[in-house]
């Protein structure tokens, strides 16, 4: 037991206390940041087109895709990268060998032709692709019925 002097204990008594709060608050702090970083280094690998809406659409998680864009000229994108329709086949194919499980995103500009679509969209089909979605972009709230 300590031996007091007066009010105040002995310093060689005295056992050191570590703090649990403010760790608590440093890895909170270092929680958040990391999350904050990681989402500014998301890398979006689409051409910007302007999508079309549709109200009972739901998200879908992106992981092992690819992503083709068509543009309103009719320009065909592969991640960014203008193809042609016999090399988006060609890599396609090469890309399924790889990944069985491979999915593709069509992000069709609104002012696309529809034909433009379906020409993408058979082709995605002729190199044995069956995961197939399309990307569109939530309503307005107030645009909403």
């Amino acid at each position: 037991m300590p031996v007091k002097l007066g009010s105040k204990l002995r310093e060689d008594d005295a056992e050191a206390r570590i703090e649990i709060v403010p760790l608590i608050d440093i890895m909170f702090f270092l929680l958040a940041a990391f999350m904050l970083v990681s989402l500014s280094m998301v890398n979006m690998k689409s051409v910007k087109v302007n999508l079309p809406t549709a109200a009972t659409a739901a998200p879908d998680t992106k992981k092992q895709f690819v992503d083709i864009s068509i543009d309103k000229s009719g320009g065909v994108f592969l991640d960014k990268e203008p193809v042609g329709l016999n090399e988006l086949r060609g890599k396609l194919v090469a890309a399924a060998k790889a990944t069985p499980e491979l999915r593709v995103f069509i992000s069709g500009d609104q002012e696309s032709r529809h034909g433009d679509v379906i020409r993408v969209l058979d082709t995605v089909r002729a190199a044995g692709i069956e995961k197939v979605a399309f990307e569109i972009r939530q309503p307005d709230k107030a645009a909403t019925p």
